[in-house]
């Protein structure tokens, strides 16, 4: 830290700090909290930031604020309140890291301004002032104030209620011994994988075991993101690792169930695969909902009004958010369940909740989008065109077919195309090549649906039913096989395709964009895989080479999502967000 004796010398002094670190200036006469200096100087995510009296500028926007600093030299003395033309502002802009960071905001460079709640950040000019911003600090706990704050306003009761009133404190004392969260997130991963290794020793023991161990890694879950706001550490390594452990970890405790099961003798690989695809089903339609309105002009709809109404009554909050079997309550389910009954049970009880839940909220967002009056943004279009997750065979299509009219044309076509597909794969003769026209048709009415940017009302529907149309595909051909371990080896495959799905989510929301189209393009596209394994269920009828055609398409779709997605997230381009978390 050091003491700038004016406006030149503070930039003089800045000048000197080597250009790859974080630089702030703090006014001297600031009276606060030193969790809102830290709110505003310390948060990795932004590139500028302030709070009433503190400026800092990570080193993208360096260059920025000295420019301004230099404009503001001759105007401004050291911390005095700028006089003239600015005398109306307000106070937090008078002093010279208030001045800055308008000039930065006129320049075109983005200012964070953190909001403080109950916290003191002031610059007095008098003795009155400052005795009363003192006495303000004096009255509200910092300490209390950041450990309500590390965590989520927004979530589900059994995590509000059951978890957060303790985790938060497992966060202080992880922040306190230099814990950093992607070390917590690191653990909670490693013991969901022990919890599905205690299951998959088909025991009693075993299973209460697992239980058990499923819980300890949702505390570790919620605290990791409660370190991160607790101690303001996020990172773009964060962002990855805990937008992607928690699928990795309820998927892998699903196959820690199905071989367990098998242990004592009964087989429910099917079902764990059903309640996989069920819940990456889910959780596209949010992503695909979301992205569609994202920024969408006119956004408005009745049903979104009384949504707004009802949350003013505390009950139907939790309520509404309980329906949806968000993962704190879907994790307690299963833990209790596991401990208690049988795999056949808890894939049972998953798929029962997960398919009400799934009603609801696709039911909730279809009367939006019908009630709204909204103009999808080219933005939207993208953003949905890039989580279809066409392959060459669909963009070959779409290429020279002219684009569907109507306004419910695109999705009614996708549909058609999913249920052309799954009903082949339900109906025909296991085997048959008439599954394979089915693909074919399959390919063509998903190369139509996204011939034109998906800019309507219901079009936000087109990536769930592809999903809907790969996952559920491989999941009854697998099933109908009658091959040893085609079903895990189709497991596989499908998590190393939701993966890619969930890494393609997870960029756009960092603003960065879709997978490189080349992934998309090596690994086929949606409709590639699906084709391709109808291909080798009617080449490797009832045989073992099914299984084995399965596993080592599953292993090469893996290697390849895998290396490009870890380039991606450990390079320089990824953002530095920590991951909130879904609901469901």
């Amino acid at each position: 830290m050091q003491t700038a004796a004016d406006a030149g010398d503070a930039a003089a002094r800045l000048a000197a700090v080597p250009a790859g670190h974080r630089v702030a200036l703090v006014d001297p006469r600031f009276v606060g909290h030193v969790h809102a200096l830290r709110l505003g100087l310390t948060d990795p995510r932004f590139p500028a930031a302030a709070v009433p009296g503190a400026l800092t500028a990570q080193p993208e926007a360096r260059g920025a604020l000295m420019r301004a600093l230099r404009r503001a030299t001759a105007a401004v003395g050291a911390g005095a309140p700028v006089a003239g033309p600015d005398a109306d502002a307000a106070p937090e802009d008078r002093t010279v890291p208030g001045r800055i960071a308008v000039a930065l905001e006129a320049e075109g460079t983005a200012v964070k301004r953190p909001e403080l709640g109950s916290l003191t950040a002031a610059v007095p000019t008098d003795a009155g002032a400052r005795a009363a911003a003192e006495s303000a600090r004096d009255q509200v706990d910092d300490e209390a104030v950041r450990l309500r704050s590390a965590v989520k306003a927004h979530d589900g009761f059994f995590t509000t209620y059951g978890i957060s009133p303790y985790s938060r404190y497992i966060a202080r004392w992880c922040a306190r011994r230099g814990l950093t969260p992607n070390q917590v997130t690191t653990a909670s991963l490693i013991t969901a994988l022990i919890a599905a290794g205690a299951a998959a020793t088909g025991t009693r023991g075993g299973y209460v075991a697992a239980g058990i161990l499923l819980l300890v890694s949702f505390v570790l879950d919620c605290t990791d993101g409660q370190l991160a706001r607790y101690s303001l550490q996020y990172s773009t390594m964060g962002a990855w690792l805990d937008a992607t452990f928690d699928r990795a970890k309820e998927y892998a405790y699903y196959a820690g169930l199905a071989i367990g099961a098998v242990r004592g003798g009964d087989d429910v690989w099917t079902l764990a695969l059903g309640a996989m695809v069920l819940q990456a089903c889910r959780h596209v339609v949010d992503f695909s909902f979301n992205e569609a309105n994202h920024d969408a002009v006119a956004n408005t709809s009745p049903t979104a009004a009384l949504s707004d109404k009802l949350d003013s009554v505390g009950w139907t909050v939790w309520a509404r958010r309980m329906i949806v079997l968000p993962i704190g309550e879907r994790w307690a389910m299963i833990a209790v369940l596991t401990a208690l009954t049988t795999p056949r049970v808890v894939f049972y009880a998953l798929l029962v909740g997960c398919s009400l839940a799934a009603c609801y909220t696709t039911a909730g967002r279809l009367l939006r989008s019908l009630t709204r009056k909204a103009r999808r943004t080219d933005r939207a279009a993208r953003a949905l065109a890039d989580l279809a997750d066409s392959g060459p065979l669909a963009q070959g299509v779409a290429a020279v077919a002219p684009g569907l009219r109507g306004g419910f044309t695109v999705p009614v076509v996708a549909l058609l195309g999913t249920l052309v597909m799954i009903g082949a794969a339900l109906f025909l003769p296991y085997g048959s090549w008439l599954t394979v026209a089915a693909a074919a048709v399959y390919a063509l009415l998903s190369g139509l649906a996204v011939a034109r940017p998906l800019k309507g009302a219901l079009d936000w529907l087109v990536p769930p039913f592809f999903r809907a149309g790969e996952y559920v595909t491989i999941l009854v051909l697998a099933a109908r096989s009658d091959v040893p371990h085609a079903v895990p080896a189709a497991f596989g495959l499908v998590s190393a395709v939701a993966y890619h799905h969930y890494d393609t989510v997870y960029r756009i929301r960092g603003g960065t964009g879709a997978p490189p189209q080349w992934l998309v393009r090596t690994i086929g596209g949606h409709e590639g895989r699906t084709a391709l394994v109808a291909v080798l269920a009617a080449v490797l009828t009832h045989t073992s080479g099914f299984t084995t055609a399965l596993t080592a398409l599953a292993a090469a779709v893996a290697l390849v999502v895998l290396v490009e997605s870890i380039r991606f997230w450990v390079s320089s381009s990824a953002p530095a967000v920590h991951d909130e978390g879904e609901l469901a």
